[in-house]
Protein backbone atom coordinates (compact mmCIF):
# COMPACT_ATOMS: atom_id res chain seq x y z
CA UNK A 1 0.00 0.00 0.00
CA UNK A 2 1.38 3.42 -0.99
CA UNK A 3 1.72 5.86 1.89
CA UNK A 4 0.50 9.43 1.64
CA UNK A 5 3.39 11.87 1.17
CA UNK A 6 1.78 14.73 3.11
CA UNK A 7 4.40 14.87 5.84
CA UNK A 8 5.02 17.70 8.30
CA UNK A 9 8.49 16.91 9.56
CA UNK A 10 11.62 15.05 8.53
CA UNK A 11 13.44 12.85 11.02
CA UNK A 12 16.98 11.79 10.14
CA UNK A 13 18.71 8.66 11.39
CA UNK A 14 21.90 6.70 10.72
CA UNK A 15 20.76 3.21 11.72
CA UNK A 16 17.40 1.63 12.52
CA UNK A 17 18.58 1.17 16.10
CA UNK A 18 19.13 4.92 16.68
CA UNK A 19 17.32 6.75 19.46
CA UNK A 20 15.69 9.60 17.52
CA UNK A 21 13.94 11.06 20.59
CA UNK A 22 16.31 12.47 23.18
CA UNK A 23 15.24 13.65 26.63
CA UNK A 24 17.04 16.05 28.96
CA UNK A 25 17.77 13.16 31.32
CA UNK A 26 18.83 10.61 28.73
CA UNK A 27 21.47 9.19 31.10
CA UNK A 28 19.15 8.93 34.10
CA UNK A 29 19.85 5.85 36.22
CA UNK A 30 18.08 4.22 39.14
CA UNK A 31 19.92 3.04 42.22
CA UNK A 32 20.68 -0.66 42.64
CA UNK A 33 18.34 -0.83 45.65
CA UNK A 34 15.36 0.56 43.70
CA UNK A 35 12.18 -1.33 44.63
CA UNK A 36 10.62 -2.55 41.38
CA UNK A 37 7.30 -3.96 42.61
CA UNK A 38 5.47 -1.61 44.93
CA UNK A 39 2.53 -2.85 47.00
CA UNK A 40 -0.04 -1.18 49.21
CA UNK A 41 -2.95 1.21 48.90
CA UNK A 42 -1.03 4.12 47.33
CA UNK A 43 0.01 2.21 44.18
CA UNK A 44 -3.56 0.97 43.71
CA UNK A 45 -4.99 4.47 44.00
CA UNK A 46 -2.42 5.93 41.63
CA UNK A 47 -2.99 3.13 39.11
CA UNK A 48 -6.75 3.73 39.26
CA UNK A 49 -6.39 7.47 38.72
CA UNK A 50 -3.90 7.01 35.90
CA UNK A 51 -6.20 4.47 34.23
CA UNK A 52 -8.98 7.07 34.09
CA UNK A 53 -6.60 9.48 32.38
CA UNK A 54 -5.47 6.68 30.06
CA UNK A 55 -9.02 6.06 28.85
CA UNK A 56 -9.62 9.77 28.24
CA UNK A 57 -6.27 10.28 26.51
CA UNK A 58 -6.42 7.12 24.40
CA UNK A 59 -9.98 7.25 23.14
CA UNK A 60 -11.15 10.86 23.47
CA UNK A 61 -7.96 12.73 22.64
CA UNK A 62 -6.02 10.30 20.42
CA UNK A 63 -9.16 8.57 19.02
CA UNK A 64 -7.45 5.18 19.03
CA UNK A 65 -9.28 2.22 17.54
CA UNK A 66 -8.37 -1.25 18.82
CA UNK A 67 -9.03 -4.31 16.65
CA UNK A 68 -8.91 -7.79 18.19
CA UNK A 69 -9.09 -6.83 21.86
CA UNK A 70 -11.30 -9.87 22.52
CA UNK A 71 -8.33 -12.16 21.78
CA UNK A 72 -6.79 -11.18 25.12
CA UNK A 73 -9.69 -12.84 26.96
CA UNK A 74 -8.46 -16.26 25.79
CA UNK A 75 -5.73 -15.98 28.44
CA UNK A 76 -7.82 -14.35 31.13
CA UNK A 77 -6.55 -15.29 34.57
CA UNK A 78 -3.07 -16.12 33.26
CA UNK A 79 0.13 -14.18 33.03
CA UNK A 80 1.34 -13.27 29.56
CA UNK A 81 3.58 -10.95 27.54
CA UNK A 82 2.55 -8.43 24.91
CA UNK A 83 5.14 -7.47 22.29
CA UNK A 84 4.50 -4.16 20.54
CA UNK A 85 6.05 -1.72 18.10
CA UNK A 86 7.11 1.54 19.73
CA UNK A 87 5.78 4.58 17.85
CA UNK A 88 3.92 6.72 20.41
CA UNK A 89 5.96 8.46 23.15
CA UNK A 90 2.96 8.99 25.44
CA UNK A 91 0.18 6.73 24.19
CA UNK A 92 2.42 3.65 24.37
CA UNK A 93 2.67 4.23 28.10
CA UNK A 94 -1.02 4.76 28.76
CA UNK A 95 -3.01 2.76 26.19
CA UNK A 96 -2.08 -0.71 27.55
CA UNK A 97 -3.76 0.27 30.82
CA UNK A 98 -7.08 0.33 28.97
CA UNK A 99 -6.51 -3.14 27.51
CA UNK A 100 -4.72 -5.08 30.23
CA UNK A 101 -6.29 -3.65 33.40
CA UNK A 102 -4.94 -1.05 35.80
CA UNK A 103 -3.97 -3.68 38.34
CA UNK A 104 -2.36 -6.14 35.94
CA UNK A 105 -0.39 -4.00 33.48
CA UNK A 106 3.39 -3.70 33.66
CA UNK A 107 5.90 -2.65 31.02
CA UNK A 108 9.62 -3.03 30.49
CA UNK A 109 11.24 0.36 29.96
CA UNK A 110 14.61 2.02 29.64
CA UNK A 111 15.70 3.75 32.84
CA UNK A 112 15.89 7.10 31.02
CA UNK A 113 12.08 7.12 31.12
CA UNK A 114 12.17 7.47 34.92
CA UNK A 115 13.71 10.89 34.35
CA UNK A 116 10.64 12.16 32.45
CA UNK A 117 8.66 14.77 34.45
CA UNK A 118 5.20 13.15 34.58
CA UNK A 119 5.48 9.58 33.32
CA UNK A 120 8.66 8.93 35.28
CA UNK A 121 7.18 10.23 38.53
CA UNK A 122 3.57 9.12 38.48
CA UNK A 123 3.31 6.07 36.19
CA UNK A 124 6.55 4.14 35.86
CA UNK A 125 7.21 3.71 39.60
CA UNK A 126 3.95 1.77 39.85
CA UNK A 127 3.97 -0.23 36.62
CA UNK A 128 7.37 0.14 35.01
CA UNK A 129 10.02 -2.56 35.02
CA UNK A 130 13.42 -0.88 34.53
CA UNK A 131 15.84 -2.64 32.20
CA UNK A 132 18.98 -3.36 34.21
CA UNK A 133 22.22 -1.51 33.55
CA UNK A 134 24.37 -3.99 35.45
CA UNK A 135 24.23 -7.60 36.61
CA UNK A 136 22.63 -6.80 39.97
CA UNK A 137 19.84 -4.79 38.37
CA UNK A 138 19.32 -7.40 35.64
CA UNK A 139 18.92 -10.19 38.20
CA UNK A 140 16.44 -8.05 40.13
CA UNK A 141 14.45 -7.53 36.93
CA UNK A 142 14.39 -11.26 36.15
CA UNK A 143 13.07 -12.02 39.62
CA UNK A 144 10.42 -9.31 39.36
CA UNK A 145 9.19 -10.55 35.97
CA UNK A 146 9.04 -14.15 37.24
CA UNK A 147 7.04 -13.03 40.29
CA UNK A 148 4.58 -10.96 38.24
CA UNK A 149 3.91 -13.71 35.69
CA UNK A 150 3.21 -16.14 38.55
CA UNK A 151 0.74 -13.55 39.87
CA UNK A 152 -0.99 -13.60 36.44
CA UNK A 153 0.09 -10.08 35.47
CA UNK A 154 0.49 -8.83 31.91
CA UNK A 155 3.82 -7.41 30.79
CA UNK A 156 4.32 -5.25 27.71
CA UNK A 157 7.66 -5.34 25.93
CA UNK A 158 8.72 -2.92 23.19
CA UNK A 159 11.53 -4.95 21.60
CA UNK A 160 12.51 -2.12 19.23
CA UNK A 161 13.69 -0.38 22.43
CA UNK A 162 13.55 3.23 21.19
CA UNK A 163 10.42 5.13 20.25
CA UNK A 164 10.15 6.35 16.65
CA UNK A 165 7.08 8.62 16.52
CA UNK A 166 4.51 7.62 13.89
CA UNK A 167 6.92 5.25 12.16
CA UNK A 168 4.99 2.98 9.80
CA UNK A 169 7.41 0.07 9.50
CA UNK A 170 8.82 -2.46 11.96
CA UNK A 171 12.44 -2.05 12.99
CA UNK A 172 14.61 -5.14 13.55
CA UNK A 173 14.98 -6.40 17.11
CA UNK A 174 17.05 -9.11 18.71
CA UNK A 175 15.63 -12.56 19.41
CA UNK A 176 16.98 -12.40 22.98
CA UNK A 177 13.94 -10.24 23.78
CA UNK A 178 11.94 -13.49 23.62
CA UNK A 179 13.91 -14.95 26.52
CA UNK A 180 11.25 -14.11 29.12
CA UNK A 181 8.41 -15.82 27.26
CA UNK A 182 10.49 -18.90 26.43
CA UNK A 183 11.95 -19.33 29.92
CA UNK A 184 8.61 -18.88 31.67
CA UNK A 185 6.60 -20.87 29.08
CA UNK A 186 4.17 -17.97 28.82
CA UNK A 187 1.62 -17.02 26.14
CA UNK A 188 2.51 -14.08 23.91
CA UNK A 189 0.33 -11.50 22.18
CA UNK A 190 1.36 -9.00 19.52
CA UNK A 191 0.12 -5.41 19.58
CA UNK A 192 0.81 -3.43 16.40
CA UNK A 193 0.07 0.28 16.04
CA UNK A 194 -0.74 1.43 12.49
CA UNK A 195 -1.57 4.80 10.97
CA UNK A 196 -4.48 5.53 8.66
CA UNK A 197 -5.21 8.57 6.51
CA UNK A 198 -7.25 11.07 8.56
CA UNK A 199 -10.62 12.37 7.45
CA UNK A 200 -10.67 15.67 9.32
CA UNK A 201 -7.33 16.18 11.05
CA UNK A 202 -3.67 16.42 10.05
CA UNK A 203 -2.52 13.68 12.39
CA UNK A 204 -3.27 10.11 11.24
CA UNK A 205 -5.90 7.86 12.75
CA UNK A 206 -4.32 5.33 15.11
CA UNK A 207 -5.53 1.76 14.66
CA UNK A 208 -4.07 -0.91 16.95
CA UNK A 209 -4.24 -4.61 16.12
CA UNK A 210 -4.06 -7.43 18.68
CA UNK A 211 -2.89 -10.88 17.50
CA UNK A 212 -2.30 -14.13 19.36
CA UNK A 213 -1.87 -15.90 21.59
CA UNK A 214 1.37 -17.43 20.37
CA UNK A 215 3.45 -20.02 22.22
CA UNK A 216 7.06 -21.11 22.09
CA UNK A 217 7.65 -24.51 20.49
CA UNK A 218 8.92 -26.51 23.45
CA UNK A 219 10.06 -29.37 21.22
CA UNK A 220 12.98 -27.16 20.18
CA UNK A 221 16.06 -26.05 22.08
CA UNK A 222 15.78 -22.78 24.00
CA UNK A 223 17.74 -20.88 21.38
CA UNK A 224 15.62 -22.33 18.58
CA UNK A 225 12.45 -21.49 20.51
CA UNK A 226 13.57 -17.88 20.82
CA UNK A 227 14.28 -17.61 17.11
CA UNK A 228 11.00 -19.20 16.04
CA UNK A 229 8.97 -17.06 18.44
CA UNK A 230 10.89 -13.97 17.36
CA UNK A 231 10.15 -14.67 13.70
CA UNK A 232 6.46 -15.20 14.46
CA UNK A 233 6.20 -11.92 16.35
CA UNK A 234 8.27 -9.96 13.84
CA UNK A 235 6.36 -11.27 10.82
CA UNK A 236 3.02 -10.63 12.52
CA UNK A 237 4.01 -7.03 13.21
CA UNK A 238 5.26 -6.53 9.66
CA UNK A 239 2.03 -7.88 8.17
CA UNK A 240 -0.06 -5.55 10.32
CA UNK A 241 2.25 -2.57 9.68
CA UNK A 242 1.51 -2.87 5.96
CA UNK A 243 -2.02 -1.72 6.76
CA UNK A 244 -0.67 1.78 7.46
CA UNK A 245 -1.49 4.15 4.60
CA UNK A 246 -0.43 7.52 5.98
CA UNK A 247 3.02 8.84 6.84
CA UNK A 248 2.94 11.72 9.32
CA UNK A 249 6.73 12.05 9.61
CA UNK A 250 9.24 11.52 6.83
CA UNK A 251 12.12 9.32 8.04
CA UNK A 252 15.34 9.79 6.08
CA UNK A 253 18.59 7.86 6.47
CA UNK A 254 21.72 10.01 6.49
Amino acid sequence: MVLSTKTRKKIYYHQLTDDVVQSKKQDFSLSDNYQIIKAGLKPKLIRYCVSIFAYLFTYLIKHVKVVGKQKLSSCKGHGYFVYANHTQPVNDAFMPLTLLGSGDYYALANQANWGLPFIGKYLLPYGGLPVGKNIKQSIKLLKAVDQLIKQNKHIVIYPEAHVWPYYTKIRPFDQTSMNFAVSLKTPVFVMTTTYQKPKFFKRPRIVVYIDGPFFADQTLSKKEQQKKLHDTIFNTMKARAKLSNYSYYDYKQK
